[in-house]
Parts: C-alpha cells; sequence; structure tokens
C-alpha cells in the first residue's frame, strides 16, 4: 500500500451482530465465537494481499457481553499468521500488569518464530477491573488504573508494576541469561537448587548448585526483539516513557491541541534520550475507519458498530474525555463534529481523503491504526471498506 504512512488494523474483536449481543451473554455463544474466527480469517488475508501494515488483537477476558472477545491474542496471532504471508502481527495489548512477564517473552518470542519474524508486541497496563483485579490478584497490592476517576496510589502501583514486568521481559528477550530483582518480581527466586551435570556442560546460570540466573527460550527471531507499541494512551508521562524506551505509542482519539503537543513530547523526549527520530516517527493514532461508496452508507455501518461500541461499552470507562477542546463540556462533542474534527474516519473514499489530507496538514502522520468492527458490520462490508481506504491513502 504506497502511502505517506502506514495503516493497521485494529479488532475488538466483537462477537455477533448488535441484535446477538443485546439480547446477552453474546460471548458465551460457541456459535458466535465460530463465525468470529471465520471473519478475522477471511479478513486477515484480505488485508495481507492489499498492503496493510499489521493486524493487532486487544486482551481482555470475562466479557460475557460480547464486545472484546480476545483473551488471548497471541494465539490470535498466531492463527491468522498460519493464513497470511508478509503481514505484522500483534497485540494492542497484552496488559503486563495481570501477566507473568516471563511468559509473556516466550510466547511473544515463540510468535515471532512461528511467522517467520512479524511479530509486533503491544503492551498495555489495563483499565478494567473486573478482569485485571482478577488476573492480577497474585501482587497484591496490584489494580487496573481505570480512565476515569483515577486513585493516584492504584495508578503509581499499577505504572510501577507495568515498567518492572518490561524491563523484565526486554531483560528476557536480548540477555541469555539474567538475574532481576524488583517490587513484584525476583528472577529467580533466592535458594532453588540446581545441580545438573547437563547444565555446567551445556546451560549457565547455575553457581554452587543453586540457581543465579535463568535464560528464556526461544530467542527472538528478530533482533533485538520484535518492535513495541503501546496503547492507547494519551498521557504525556506515558508519552514520554515511550519516548524514553523506543516504544510506538497509539494514540487514542484526542483534540487537536493535544494530539499536536504529545506528537511534539514525543519527539523532543526521544531527542533527548539520543534517539535519532523524525517528527512523527516512533508514533501511531487510533481512528475508526469505515469507506463505502456513499457518505450515508458509511454512516449507517458506523452507528450500528462504533457508535454502539462507544457508548454501551467505552464510555461507561471514560473513554473520550480527552476529545472536546480545552472549554467544551464532557460528552459534547457530537459524532458529527467528531468526522468535520478528523477524529473519526467515516464516508465515501472522496470524504475519507479529504479528512485525511487535513489531517496530514497539522501533524506528521507515519502510522494509523484503523479499527475494524467484525460482527458489527458485516464481512463483505468490512472487506470493501479495506479495499477502498487502500485506494484512498495509495492516491494521497
Amino acid at each position: 500500500m504506497a502511502a505517506p504512512f502506514q495503516t493497521g488494523v485494529f479488532f475488538l474483536p466483537s462477537i455477533g451482530t448488535r441484535e446477538a449481543m443485546e439480547r446477552g451473554m453474546a460471548g458465551r455463544d460457541p456459535r458466535l465465537y465460530q463465525e468470529m474466527l471465520a471473519d478475522i480469517g477471511a479478513l486477515s488475508v484480505a488485508a495481507d494481499e492489499l498492503g496493510y501494515d499489521a493486524i493487532a488483537f486487544t486482551e481482555h477476558h470475562f466479557h460475557i457481553e460480547g464486545f472484546e472477545i480476545s483473551n488471548n491474542p497471541v494465539l490470535l496471532d498466531t492463527f491468522v499468521a498460519m493464513q497470511t504471508k508478509r503481514i505484522r502481527v500483534g497485540q494492542l495489548g497484552i496488559v503486563l500488569p495481570a501477566s507473568s512477564p516471563l511468559r509473556v517473552a516466550e510466547d511473544i518470542a515463540m510468535l515471532d518464530h512461528i511467522s517467520g519474524g512479524r511479530a509486533l508486541a503491544g503492551f498495555a497496563r489495563g483499565y478494567q477491573r473486573r478482569w485485571v483485579d482478577t488476573l492480577a490478584q497474585q501482587y497484591h497490592a496490584v489494580h487496573a488504573a481505570p480512565s476515569k476517576d483515577r486513585d493516584a496510589e492504584v495508578d503509581r502501583v499499577n505504572r510501577a508494576a507495568f515498567e518492572e514486568f518490561f524491563e523484565i521481559v526486554r531483560l528476557a528477550w536480548t540477555r541469555d541469561t539474567f538475574s532481576y530483582r524488583g517490587s513484584f518480581w525476583q528472577v529467580p527466586p533466592p535458594g532453588i537448587p540446581w545441580d545438573l551435570e547437563a547444565t555446567r556442560t551445556m546451560g549457565a546460570g547455575v553457581e554452587d548448585g543453586v540457581v543465579r540466573e535463568i535464560g528464556v527460550v526461544p530467542k527472538p527471531l528478530q533482533q533485538p526483539h520484535p518492535p513495541i507499541m503501546q496503547p492507547f494512551s494519551f498521557s504525556e508521562p506515558t508519552i514520554r516513557w515511550c519516548a524514553r524506551n523506543g516504544v510506538q505509542p497509539i494514540l487514542a482519539p484526542v483534540n487537536a491541541p493535544l494530539e499536536e503537543f504529545l506528537f511534539q513530547v514525543y519527539y523532543e523526549e526521544a531527542r533527548s534520550a539520543g534517539r535519532d527520530v523524525q517528527p512523527g516517527e516512533g508514533m501511531g493514532v487510533l481512528r475508526d475507519v469505515i469507506v463505502a461508496d456513499t457518505d450515508e452508507e458509511a454512516w449507517r455501518l458506523w452507528r450500528d458498530s462504533g457508535a454502539f461500541v462507544g457508548a454501551a461499552w467505552f464510555a461507561p470507562f471514560g473513554f473520550g474525555s480527552a476529545i472536546p477542546l480545552p472549554g467544551e463540556a464532557p460528552g459534547s462533542v457530537s459524532p458529527e463534529v467528531m468526522h468535520e474534527r478528523g477524529l473519526i474516519w467515516v464516508g465515501s473514499p472522496e470524504t475519507v481523503r479529504r479528512q485525511i489530507s487535513q489531517t496530514l496538514e497539522r501533524l506528521p502522520l507515519k502510522y494509523v491504526m484503523a479499527w475494524q468492527y467484525n460482527g458489527l458490520m458485516p464481512r463483505a462490508a468490512i472487506q470493501r471498506s479495506l479495499e477502498l481506504y487502500a485506494e484512498v491513502v495509495a492516491s494521497l
């Protein structure tokens, strides 16, 4: 796909139509899950053939409602990788504070080999307490960091856990053997006896019959490791952390002044950390992308997909709080105004081309993650949208 920027496709993924979800408990329906897999497989092949850069899946658990049925994005990545040839496969993202960093390092390294070096790693902090608190209970003080009504101590501990776990993953990928002493993890824990001749002659990490360091296998195929993204933040501390650590943040939709400020923050922080980046390099944005033959058709599709998900699922978590301009009331920005400001790319090819051009006039845009609403949109409509969008960006 020849374009001034790269585009990946992002799936929640949801299962079932809007009507199926509203009947209740769609997430527990095996038939709907099979339909979701069939959609994802077919659309991934289409995106691969059309030249999209990447496919990424979220991580969430226990969603009986039918939204975000993606409890293991690495398995979905593997499912997609086995059907495609060149497109990257990744996660947006694995919630590190609710995970074992060593298992995460192993799983993504395996994915990198299975995909032939096409893995993309994505890590998130987690904001949904129903499942993050349940799966992170072994860490005791770690909870999800909600998108609204933030508790300063909860946020601090969650961020500390995220950064510690990230460092462990990176060490696991880049060191043959390593040890780590942190607030949440000790790698390895003290006093593990290990007196194997095979380790003395063919391995490493043991002294005086005690495990001092461990090595994670396999080593990733990409060196030093797969590229790393972080979704979908818009906090200045997170953007600065990403810039220092070579992580590509994908910004959630936010108002234009904040978006432009965060792009500049990333650029300046990365340069001050010694990274030779150009404006816009290493950043990305998330957009709803629905292209149809007419504006009317695109809006109809969006209202039963993006608008439905946004109102029913994301608004209660505080998403969209940074969309109003300074001085505008929370929740006051209508879909039509969001469209006018280029925060959703919905319409005919001519309309979406105009929206993208307006965005490029104010942002040094290098990467877009295009949100796809499988299940809530018919497969044929999504494939048509992918085709039309590819034609639009190729013509810019």
